[in-house]
């Protein structure tokens, strides 16, 4: 049986999703390891054109949603990078290691965002 928080941070993204116009929904995987593990592989795409990839391998560590790995990649019609936020740790010098964010032109240092957030952040650019 999975983790009571797991299960509703699942529900919390399904209704996000719901939530959002103009968008379909290429893949949905909840790869779910063990009653405290999920690894979450979205393709989300807007009628536009617009892309947003999402990876997540989230656990449940003292009654706490704690994220291994995250990666919220958007890109446009033409496949071109609009931002890509992830925890790889490529990126030492920044403030936030290994929390970053990819744009076009530069990678800064970041929270890491809620995905709702994301959603939003893709669906104001549209």
């Amino acid at each position: 049986m999975l983790h009571k928080f797991l299960e509703d941070y699942l529900k919390d993204i399904e209704l996000a999703l719901l939530a959002l116009n103009q968008v379909y929904v290429e893949r949905y995987t909840e790869e779910i390891l063990t009653p405290t593990r999920v690894n979450l592989r979205l393709r989300i795409r807007w009628y536009s054109g617009y892309l947003l990839k999402i990876n997540e391998v989230v656990i449940v560590e003292n009654n706490v949603l704690t994220f291994l790995d995250y990666r919220y990649h958007c890109q446009d019609q033409q496949n071109s990078l609009i931002f890509c936020y992830d925890s790889t740790p490529h990126f030492s010098n920044l403030s936030n290691f290994p929390h970053h964010k990819h744009l076009p032109e530069d990678v800064i240092a970041c929270e890491k965002p809620e995905l709702v957030q994301v959603l939003q952040e893709v669906s104001i650019l549209i």
